[in-house]
């Protein structure tokens, strides 16, 4: 009989606060970020909402923190991982993130800026184009005015 694993995770929300671009000590460009994702509700019930952490690498990392800011939507594919450590007072902890393999615009230009998150002239909506790779992110432009997009 075959072995069967999959881990495949899929999240779309709102950044929480602004992406944490640091670098390894090797260089590699490494980003944390969080995005709320509100749960399915039953009618007239107070809405809930999970804070799922992710991580991102490399060139991802560094397009996610040129586009992506607080309150920004965003849509993330990638994987499930756990993390488990042992404090100094020997309790253990555990925790959860997203690594991030595929990340997609979801706001139009309009709605990243009247949420707060800042300008995004690449929005899916506008441009039918879904970013994640370094390739993605070299064919990308930053543009003053919304009048100079070319669609």
């Amino acid at each position: 009989m075959a072995n069967f694993n999959f881990n495949k995770v899929i999240i779309g929300g709102r950044m929480t606060a602004e992406p944490e671009l640091k670098q390894t000590t090797s260089g590699i460009p490494v980003l944390t970020f969080s995005v709320a994702v509100n749960r399915r509700i039953a009618k007239n019930t107070e809405q809930k909402a999970d804070f799922i952490n992710c991580r991102a690498w490399r060139e991802r990392a560094e397009f996610i923190s040129r586009y992506f800011h607080k309150g920004s939507s965003i849509s993330v594919v990638g994987t499930l991982q756990q993390n488990n450590w042992v404090d100094q007072q020997g309790a253990k902890h555990s925790t959860y993130e997203v690594v991030v393999d595929e990340v997609n615009f979801v706001d139009s230009a309009s709605e990243s800026r009247s949420q707060g998150g800042g300008y995004n002239p690449y929005s899916a909506e506008q441009s039918g184009y879904a970013a994640g790779t370094a390739e993605d992110a070299s064919k990308f432009e930053q543009v003053e005015n919304e009048d100079d997009l070319p669609f």
